[in-house]
């Protein structure tokens, strides 16, 4: 029983640290989708990722008539090349 109970805990410790630092409701893409949406290459530096984020985030938002989804997408994108280790 002890065992059963140390491996439940060790399980939900491992799926709450390896949760993804996304908001709820959007799905964190991977590296290669996220170039894809921002369309930078694999060898875009900070500037050039944040440079296309604020080109792409200026016509999607939706305060200038875009889509809230869309918006959520180029952020989620930014997010992920930003935050993960090269």
């Amino acid at each position: 029983m002890k065992y059963i109970v140390a491996l439940v805990l060790i399980w939900a410790a491992w799926t709450w640290f390896k949760r993804p630092a996304a908001k709820p409701g959007v799905a964190v893409p991977n590296d290669a989708e996220a170039r894809a949406v921002l369309g930078v290459g694999p060898d875009a530096d900070e500037d050039a990722i944040r440079a296309a984020h604020r080109r792409l985030v200026a016509g999607v938002h939706p305060d200038r008539g875009g889509s809230a989804e869309l918006a959520r997408r180029v952020n989620a994108a930014r997010d992920v090349l930003l935050t993960r280790p090269r």
